[in-house]
């Protein structure tokens, strides 16, 4: 993904309708198959600059395929007026620096309790498959350390230190463990079952809105694991691992 940002200084004599144009322009942006995500900011020192933020799939999306495309009339229409106030119109790149700051809430992964949780939680997730009649085939012959790195990719999930990424390989390394392996739906909610009972017997947090977080990456991802485990699977092979927040999803579809 790449970040385009547009800021404007806008003459008084136009401002009244800068941000009704923008209004109309959102509607080519929530069409757009290659815009992500888009917001508009005023600057409360000088009213008149206006920052606009725009993510878009990838720099050649946006100029050929935004720009190419059946909705890009629809936008410059809104917009054009106000294109002679652009001062700054770049695509830019985020970087590994970048974090919550003290007032930023919890993280699901410090608000689970950490590493040790999600450890204390596979180690009695495995054991109920151990003894589990339709999961426990399946991994009859997992690895002696399986809880663990299971552990640590929920760990950084949600929140915490990117050791499954540097350690196991990230996201195409977990990928790697699901193709072929024709996970069916009946496996799938057992697996799902099982990790539920395992957080009662842990202690896991029980708020509504933990477990809300908690149960939704369990049904997203055990729901692409079973898609991307079929025989005629295409999967995305390169992506980061998601990072779950409080209700929120990651960027990228599988």
């Amino acid at each position: 993904m790449v970040i385009e940002y547009i800021r404007y200084r806008v003459p008084q004599e136009r401002l009244d309708g800068f941000e009704a144009a923008y209004e109309r322009a959102a509607d080519a942006l929530r069409a757009a198959p290659q815009c992500v995500d888009y917001e508009l900011s005023r600057c409360l020192d000088d009213p008149a600059c206006y920052l606009l933020r725009i993510i878009w799939t990838s720099v050649d999306e946006h100029l050929g395929g935004f720009r190419g495309g059946p909705v890009f009339g629809q936008f410059f229409a809104a917009i054009k007026p106000y294109v002679q106030d652009i001062e700054e119109m770049r695509h830019y790149v985020q970087t590994s620096i970048a974090g919550p700051g003290g007032a930023a809430p919890p993280s699901l992964y410090e608000w689970a309790g950490g590493t040790d949780a999600f450890m204390k939680l596979c180690d009695a997730f495995y054991r109920l498959v151990r003894s589990d009649d339709l999961l426990a085939p399946v991994f009859a012959h997992m690895d002696p350390d399986h809880a663990r790195y299971v552990a640590v990719w929920l760990a950084e999930v949600f929140g915490g230190p990117a050791a499954y990424t540097l350690e196991r390989g990230g996201y195409r390394h977990m990928l790697g463990q699901h193709l072929g392996k024709a996970i069916s739906e009946a496996q799938r909610r057992r697996w799902v079952n099982l990790m539920m009972d395992a957080a009662d017997e842990v202690g896991l947090p029980d708020d509504p809105e933990f477990r809300a977080a908690f149960t939704s990456y369990l049904e997203w991802g055990t729901r692409l694991a079973v898609r991307n485990s079929q025989p005629d699977a295409d999967p995305i092979r390169q992506a980061p691992v998601p990072r779950w927040g409080w209700g929120v999803a990651p960027p990228y579809q599988g």
